[in-house]
């Protein structure tokens, strides 16, 4: 499977140590540069995120052109160019977590997937043991806000 990753998964991920999960699940991890941009300097500016290195194993790739859609869209330029190169590659997925992202690119015909979604699929793949310190340590290490019925129903998913 190959996907491109928006930054908040692999900020989110590389935070609570479990970024390798990407790699094990995905054949390969795809950004644009400008999502490599985005970590490095949220990695320099940002308190929660301080320190952190983009894994050398994902594979940065110069994004198309943007279309006239994907600009009326309104996105960051990180997000927009994340889209862009999902459609140019035919990504099998797009890695992102904010809702409107999710929308348009629901809309452009990708399909995505989340952080939770990727731990989900890791604890039923057998790379996690537990689902639950991960979630806790997205909450408290990260500051990523998880719904209480989104938690509950992820939980129950992953028969915790």
């Amino acid at each position: 499977m190959i996907v491109v990753a928006d930054t908040s998964v692999l900020l989110n991920l590389c935070r609570i140590g479990q970024v390798e999960l990407l790699a094990r699940l995905f054949h390969e991890v795809f950004i644009p540069m400008e999502v490599a941009a985005e970590f490095d300097r949220l990695a320099l500016q940002a308190a929660r995120f301080q320190g952190l290195t983009l894994p050398g194993w994902v594979r940065q790739q110069q994004a198309p052109a943007i279309s006239a859609v994907l600009r009326a869209a309104s996105l960051d330029p990180g997000e927009t160019a994340a889209l862009a190169l999902a459609l140019e590659i035919h990504a099998d997925a797009l890695l992102v977590d904010e809702r409107r992202d999710h929308q348009v690119a629901v809309q452009m015909g990708l399909k995505t997937i989340g952080v939770l979604g990727i731990l989900l699929q890791a604890k039923t793949s057998g790379f996690i043991p537990q689902l639950r310190p991960l979630l806790e340590a997205l909450e408290r290490d990260a500051q990523f806000w998880i719904a209480p019925a989104i938690r509950q129903r992820v939980l129950q998913l992953a028969g915790e």
